[in-house]
């Protein structure tokens, strides 16, 4: 089993990365051929504060950077530890009503836990005849991939040293209900379209903050799996 104290322990040699370099050999004799006397002390000194010009970079947007990068190296080192599977648990209550706890999931080489038990409720409003309880499904999966999103902004904003000022973003589903409703064959189930709008402000140009957006979207696990699909296996243990 892989230990989930690597990715840390990467993090702690990346901050150290300044320090680590190969020290400069030190030549035998000075330039005019006598014996190098410089002190071992000075040539310590020296060196230090040449490396404090390079720079760690900095937790920003709320993201800590310097841990982000180290993470990325621990994982390309180790593409074991990239294996995750996440999980939640789902309980009829009563009509179209139901609840799903997420508190355990896989990866970085073990079983992990949030730090809390999250809980979540589904139904449909009343005027799909239902308790109104709880956002739809096809609600939620427009919170999933809008969260998604803006968790790649911040992340990418941070990696690249902008910081950000606002985001916001607008989700919209289309969906015809002729569908799922059964009165229709011609007609699918799920959203015929979604239109995802973001309103970003930051200390960079506005060319530099729609790549931003452009490259999360890239990188949106959520985006990835409703634009290109994913298999799905449903079993049934009925008694």
């Amino acid at each position: 089993m892989i230990n989930v104290q690597g990715i840390e322990m990467v993090y702690q040699r990346y901050r150290s990365w300044v320090v680590s370099e190969k020290e400069p050999e030190r030549k035998a004799v000075t330039a005019d051929g006598q014996p190098n006397q410089e002190p071992e002390n000075d040539r310590r000194t020296e060196m230090a504060t040449s490396m404090t010009e390079k720079k760690m970079p900095e937790p920003r947007n709320g993201v800590d950077t310097p841990k982000l990068f180290a993470t990325i190296n621990a994982v390309g080192a180790q593409p074991e530890l990239a294996k995750f599977q996440f999980r939640a648990t789902n309980t009829w209550q009563e009509g179209t009503h139901s609840r799903s706890r997420i508190q355990s999931f896989y990866g970085a080489g073990g079983e992990q836990m949030h730090e809390k038990e999250f809980i979540y409720d589904g139904d449909h409003p009343a005027v799909l005849v239902g308790g109104d309880r709880g956002p739809t499904p096809v609600e939620v999966m427009l919170h999933a991939l809008a969260s998604c999103l803006t968790a790649g902004i911040g992340n990418i904003a941070a990696a690249r040293g902008v910081t950000l000022h606002e985001v916001e973003s607008t989700v919209e589903g289309d969906i015809d209900l002729q569908g799922i409703l059964g009165l229709s064959d011609k007609v699918r189930n799920g959203y015929q379209g979604i239109r995802v709008n973001f309103k970003i402000k930051g200390d960079a140009p506005a060319e530099k903050l729609e790549q931003i957006v452009e490259q999360s979207r890239n990188r949106s696990a959520v985006y990835d799996v409703l634009t290109n699909g994913v298999p799905i296996t449903i079993t049934v243990n009925a008694g």
